[in-house]
């Protein structure tokens, strides 16, 4: 997984690098093709869905401003100021690794940096309560928290989730990004999960657009998404998707197997 890891962390680098005004969502999909295929790797998302009739044609997910997760690439160029969500999973020797990163092209405004910014923390809040003996509860809770202590209201997204990964891209349990009062599963060494926070500018409601795959906010307000796989090892957590496995922002709690 580790090894998996570390592809898409070099390919969410490589389209995250080449976003830019006049690229399109689908020279992106095309930039991450091209790293799987170097590291003799495949896709996670490339026909996921197919048994349901729709399967997703990119090996990314690209969401622009109010398309919040599961943007279909394609034709559409990207402007001044867009908010570009990327989602990217990859497959070494049977095993998953699954990461998004949230972008602005060329101006920033300040409203979006500090979305991406509460997404990213709000992440590493999450991995800092990912440790043999907790439970699921306990990351939600620290999403949570860190979101709700935020000056600025964000809505946090409900129907989509954080979940587990190993052999398959999506396994039991779901990580849900806010906090409900009942049992949850405990985290034990060997797990991995993928930490997701998606939150928007506006509330938590969202649609799903006809192609069935591209979810948007109901109220039209921009999202930010932030995953990384992390690994629950007998010292700590170990980023798997992060190049330094989480080291500079884990600390303490930070300790890899092997890399």
């Amino acid at each position: 997984m580790r090894r998996a890891g570390l592809v898409v962390s070099e390919g969410l680098e490589a389209m995250c690098g080449a976003a830019a005004v006049g690229v399109t969502t689908g020279e992106l999909d095309q930039i991450g093709r091209d790293v799987l295929a170097r590291n003799a790797a495949t896709s996670s998302f490339l026909g996921y869905g197919a048994e349901y009739g729709a399967p997703f044609p990119g090996v990314a997910c690209i969401s622009v401003n109010d398309e919040l997760v599961h943007g279909i690439p394609g034709d559409r160029a990207l402007v001044d100021g867009d908010v570009v969500s990327i989602d990217f999973g990859a497959i070494v020797a049977g095993w998953h690794g699954d990461a998004a990163r949230t972008i602005i092209v060329g101006t920033a405004d300040p409203v979006d940096v500090a979305l991406i910014e509460a997404t990213r923390e709000a992440f590493w809040a999450g991995a800092l309560a990912t440790r043999d003996g907790n439970r699921i509860g306990d990351v939600s809770k620290a999403i949570e928290g860190y979101v709700k202590r935020l000056p600025t209201r964000y809505g946090t997204l409900r129907e989509y989730t954080g979940h587990g990964i190993g052999t398959e891209m999506h396994m039991s349990p779901d990580v849900p990004n806010w906090y409900r009062p009942r049992p949850t599963p405990r985290l034990r060494v060997g797990m991995a999960i993928a930490i997701e926070p998606m939150l928007t500018t506006g509330t938590h409601q969202t649609l799903e657009l006809d192609d069935e795959w591209t979810v948007v906010s109901r109220d039209g307000s921009r999202g930010s998404h932030w995953e990384n796989t992390v690994a629950v090892t007998p010292g700590g957590a170990w980023v798997l998707t992060e190049a330094d496995g989480g080291a500079t922002r884990l600390g303490d709690a930070f300790a890899p197997l092997a890399d």
